[in-house]
């Protein structure tokens, strides 16, 4: 059935109409005109339209959102949030989502080491990492080691490959390579200092918790950074405080 308000204007009997077929509440085969952001087989990332009693729904493009059924949700899900979910049929012959998506997720990526790439989060794991899906198609995991600040399922991201696995599995990181990466956390010391008067309310003893809860990077990534603002005389360690000696100039 394609709905009253759907037909075109001037339709006549033995015109070709290209539609989209899903079943409704009651379990009848529906058309639409309207194209819809994923089908059956595929992977998309959706936003979350509501939570119900029985399960959520997203936005599908269709009067009708795609349910995700509370079985099919591997993390608390915020509204208005989007997600990366499988599309698939249930028994019943009913379109649903689900965030269990690992092993929807490909192998065979075209990338090398140090190329950069963006994904999704789906899962985070407090002891193995973050999983990303890589173009939301391939997979990808930030090891612990590898980033320094929280992130959130749905999350976008871009990240630098740092080792392809010989089960074509991307490691990665959230990182630039070191000596981009160092001035990086340079220019982010800085700023850090121009807000506390000139002074860096860190140094080298700060516990190596404390640094990455506060700056995102580690202690080692910290000691690089002081080291190279001290070699290129923009800071100066005044016993256990460092200055910004630009502003103690002006």
């Amino acid at each position: 059935m394609l709905p009253k308000g759907e037909i075109p204007e001037n339709a006549a009997v033995g015109d070709v109409l290209q539609v989209f077929i899903y079943q409704n509440s009651e379990k009848r085969a529906v058309a639409t005109l309207k194209k819809p952001l994923a089908v059956a087989g595929e992977l998309a990332y959706l936003k979350l339209t509501s939570q119900t009693e029985i399960g959520a729904f997203l936005d599908l493009g269709l009067d009708r959102g795609l349910f995700l059924p509370f079985r099919e949700q591997a993390f608390p899900l915020e509204t208005e949030q989007s997600y990366l979910v499988y599309v698939y049929i249930d028994k019943s012959g009913r379109l649903c989502g689900t965030t269990h998506i690992y092993k929807h997720l490909r192998a065979d990526a075209p990338y090398q080491k140090n190329d950069q790439v963006h994904g999704t989060v789906y899962r985070v794991h407090p002891k193995l990492g973050i999983f990303v899906a890589v173009d939301d198609r391939y997979l990808g995991l930030i090891p612990p080691t590898e980033f320094f600040r929280q992130v959130k399922h749905g999350e976008r991201l871009e990240a630098r490959i740092i080792r392809v696995r010989e089960d074509g599995k991307l490691d990665l990181s959230l990182r630039n390579l070191a000596h981009l990466q160092m001035s990086a956390d340079a220019e982010k010391l800085l700023r850090v200092m121009q807000e506390n008067n000139g002074v860096l309310p860190f140094n080298e003893k700060t516990a190596p918790a404390e640094i990455e809860r506060r700056l995102h990077m580690s202690k080692a990534a910290f000691k690089r950074a002081v080291g190279g603002l001290l070699r290129a005389k923009k800071i100066i360690k005044l016993g256990d405080q460092l200055h910004l000696i630009a502003f103690d100039l002006e």
